[in-house]
């Protein structure tokens, strides 16, 4: 039996993460990872949140994406 977890995000953390998630999931090779597990638990999450995200079908998705990166980043 599974244990699952809710984890809350607004939706332009969510399309963020998308995004470094396939970026970093199309890598060719990721030596920062320890383990085959870090990378299937990396994959399952990008699943989760394409299924999730009806921007990502947009036409004008990378403008999306720069905003949502634009309104999490720090103001520093």
């Amino acid at each position: 039996m599974k244990n699952n977890i809710t984890i809350q995000m607004t939706s332009d953390e969510a399309i963020v993460l998308y995004e470094f998630l396939c970026r970093f999931n199309n890598q060719k090779e990721t030596t920062d990872l320890q383990d085959q597990s870090e990378q299937r638990a990396l994959w399952d999450i990008e699943t989760i949140l394409e299924k999730q995200l009806i921007d990502t079908f947009k036409s004008d998705y990378l403008a999306i994406v720069e905003q949502a990166r634009n309104k999490i980043r720090d103001k520093d």
